[in-house]
């Protein structure tokens, strides 16, 4: 977690930090192949130099960005979850908990996809 300290210490709320440094914690414990990176300032897990997910704050939400062929792919499961979305990423509200199962699928989704991929996005 030594990447994303300087990160975490930028978060005010106590809460929120707490909250980010969990989720970032269980993405490294759940994928160690991951490498820990951060790039334009957001938490990032990547995979042999490609990008697998983005994980930032707002002020109401975490915004969890897994790249629009997976918010498609996962879109009925993110409505299911009750998280608002976009076409490039998805919201957790700070007050609710953390659909783990949805987050694992989409990264080994990402693995998966991305394995033979040389560029850092899909294009």
């Amino acid at each position: 977690m030594d990447v994303f300290s300087s990160f975490l210490e930028g978060i005010d709320h106590p809460d929120h930090r707490a909250r980010m440094e969990e989720i970032l914690t269980w993405v490294q414990e759940t994928f160690p192949q991951l490498e820990p990176v951060i790039k334009w300032n957001t938490p990032m897990f990547t995979d042999h130099g490609t990008f697998i997910i983005g994980i930032s704050t707002a002020k109401h939400h975490v915004s969890v960005a897994p790249e629009e062929v997976t918010m498609v792919h996962f879109a009925d499961r993110i409505k299911e979850a009750g998280y608002s979305a976009t076409k490039g990423l998805f919201r957790i509200p700070w007050k609710d908990p953390v659909n783990y199962k949805l987050l694992e699928d989409m990264i080994t989704y990402n693995i998966q996809e991305k394995a033979e991929f040389t560029g850092f996005w899909r294009k």
